[in-house]
């Protein structure tokens, strides 16, 4: 991560310092996905997570966050944060401490993990772009759903695709990423797009190309919270929202673009990388580093795909449409990526911007009553809670991976297909599981 508070943007150094060996934690945890999916393949013969039922949430709490007034109040939210830190963006210091860069690349980006999981699609319920949209839409008299335009159905994920890689490159590879003119171009681009887009084609745009909205939605899958298919609210087993992600173009390069940019961000902090790139120039570094991320998520995009695709089918479920029907199964690896990469710098830079949010303008003012807090390090002062923690959330994401592509295959694939069909795909999570571990520790 970009921002520089002191501490390093891992929680701990690098692989040097986490308290466990290497090779055990590598070892145990691709033995442990691979007995899980043995495990699976005995005990687990029909799928279980292909109905959408759930248990009725209490009438009283329907009544509450179905309400017109629960979703004006968080709209009013999201309205009042964009107008807050928007005022720091154009109006405060181009320093470090403001703010907005805390807000940007820790509050939403990794924010949306936690918020998400224990919410729903949080996002979308607060989010600037799609308020900003319902207003004009009202102003002119106009049905926010419907646009000039018929979204093209071909399009599907691939503007969230996009807009997602457009973020973390400039996250992780643009070399003034950290400056208030960059955060701020980025984050105009990105309002008028999603403003330009809705007027074209309605809500369903901000559905499928909102780069924050996409994620948040994926990761509220993993949620307790869901609709039957009467749309009536229910708490539902996470593991089955997760199969409620509908498979659609596009979906493939949106996971592969969250799963590779996080295994980048480890891979740029390795020594072999910072030996290759310390003596270049910057215009280098810039396209080298370029390359090196398309390259990582193109990685996971093409494995994954060709995994998917490698086993036998019949005429209902077409070969080419497989990535897509198992996409979701790579939600619970990215949570665990994200956990394990980025949680003590969500828990201490999160505190560090709370604190910093009551200064915006970097004169010294506490407007918020936040600027005399301290920043608990607690996590980073128990090294070897955090490493296990950082372990277990790679591999059990892995494992929840695995149970959710096993349910999967066994509902789409044909049955002389249930063993075989799932090698090419148990390979690949392997695979991933390998080298995510691999790259916590440092290469």
């Amino acid at each position: 991560m970009p921002l520089e508070h002191g501490i390093s943007a891992h929680g701990l150094g690098g692989g040097s310092d986490l308290p466990i060996p290497a090779e055990f934690a590598i070892a145990g945890g691709t033995a442990a996905l691979t007995v899980s999916f043995a495990v699976l393949l005995i005990a687990w013969r029909h799928p279980r997570f292909t109905s959408a039922r759930g248990r009725p949430v209490p009438g009283w709490l329907v009544s509450i966050v179905e309400s017109t007034a629960f979703a004006v109040v968080l709209r009013a939210l999201g309205l009042v944060l964009l107008g807050y830190f928007g005022w720091a963006a154009l109006a405060g210091q181009d320093l470090v401490i403001n703010p907005v860069l805390g807000v940007f690349y820790v509050w939403i980006w990794v924010g949306i993990v936690p918020f998400s999981l224990l919410f729903g699609p949080a996002f979308k319920a607060i989010s600037p772009a799609r308020t900003l949209h319902l207003l004009l839409a009202k102003a002119m008299r106009v049905d926010p759903r419907q646009g000039v335009l018929e979204f093209p159905a071909r399009l599907g994920y691939w503007p969230a695709a996009i807009g997602l890689f457009a973020f973390v490159w400039m996250e992780l590879v643009y070399a003034y990423s950290t400056e208030l003119a960059s955060v701020r171009f980025w984050f105009a681009a990105y309002l008028a797009i999603m403003l330009v887009g809705g007027a074209l084609f309605g809500s369903r745009w901000l559905e499928r190309a909102d780069p924050f909205e996409v994620y948040s939605t994926l990761v509220g899958h993993l949620s307790v919270w869901g609709r039957d298919e009467d749309g009536r609210l229910v708490w539902m087993n996470p593991m089955r929202n997760l199969t409620r992600i509908r498979p659609e173009a596009g979906l493939v390069a949106v996971v592969a673009v969250l799963l590779g940019s996080t295994a980048y961000d480890s891979f740029r902090d390795s020594n072999w990388w910072l030996r290759k790139t310390q003596f270049l120039e910057r215009g280098e570094v810039t396209a080298l580093s370029t390359l090196a991320l398309l390259a990582t998520v193109l990685i996971v995009g093409v494995t994954f795909a060709l995994a998917t695709m490698a086993t036998g089918t019949d005429d209902r479920t077409p070969r080419r449409s497989l990535p897509a029907v198992f996409a979701h199964s790579l939600v619970p690896i990215i949570i665990g990526y994200m956990v394990a990469h980025y949680l003590t710098y969500f828990v201490e830079v999160g505190q560090q911007t709370l604190i910093q949010a009551s200064d915006p303008l970097s004169n010294g003012s506490n407007l918020l009553g936040t600027g005399d807090w301290q920043v608990n390090y607690w996590l980073s002062y128990h090294p070897t809670l955090l490493a296990t923690i950082k372990v277990l959330a790679i591999v059990v994401g892995h494992v929840l991976g695995c149970v959710a592509a096993h349910d999967k295959a066994i509902a789409v694939l044909p049955r002389r297909h249930h063993v075989t069909g799932q090698l090419p795909l148990l390979a690949a999570m392997v695979l991933y599981t390998f080298s995510g571990l691999y790259l916590l520790f440092g290469v």
